[in-house]
């Protein structure tokens, strides 16, 4: 019992760990997504902004990140953030409802207005390629998890970090690399 509670321990502490970017491709705004009320949604439209990356469920235990990702939207948008969401029910079934539903859900219990994606698979060989590409670029520990995974892109397009769903939106780690991603050129 206790070697399984130390397992348990560490790999919380391991997926609370952020995971710095190492230089390489700037291929996040050649990503496509789908928006959620229909039509193609490229990251190519917020080139030069900061972009942070988030999928998302509505049945989670972290489902109250929508308040804290709605407001980092309010508070930095005019400086050039981007929020997106990414729906995803790979992690527990927690995102079972289409994308009306989803949509509803969001804008009714958490007044969200940052953009929003069509529901993704973001883990394994079949997630959406933005969520491959950030694999790679970070290497396969910085995977999604779980639900409300972040990844925050800088103003050239590339990764600048990995959160895991514990480091919650408005924390001053999240702050802070957002304030940094937003200052840099």
């Amino acid at each position: 019992m206790k070697t399984l509670l130390a397992l348990l321990t560490a790999g919380i502490m391991v997926a609370m760990v952020h995971v710095p970017a190492p230089a390489g491709s700037a291929a996040a705004f050649d990503q496509t997504f789908e928006a959620i009320e229909g039509g193609k949604m490229p990251l190519a439209q917020w080139r030069g902004k900061v972009l942070l990356v988030v999928n998302t469920a509505s049945f989670c235990g972290f489902t109250p990140q929508y308040e804290g990702l709605q407001a980092l939207w309010e508070r930095y948008q005019a400086r050039g953030l981007v929020v997106i969401g990414v729906p995803s029910n790979d992690f527990g079934a927690q995102e079972p409802e289409a994308e009306a539903e989803i949509q509803a859900f969001c804008k009714g219990a958490y007044n969200v207005t940052f953009p929003l994606t069509t529901k993704e698979v973001v883990r394994g060989p079949q997630a959406h390629p933005f969520y491959r590409w950030a694999s790679v670029e970070l290497g396969a520990a910085s995977a999604p998890r779980w639900n409300f995974h972040k990844y925050l892109v800088g103003r050239d397009g590339r990764l600048v970090a990995g959160y895991s769903s514990g480091v919650e939106p408005l924390s001053a780690k999240m702050t802070e690399a957002i304030e940094t991603a937003l200052a840099a050129p």
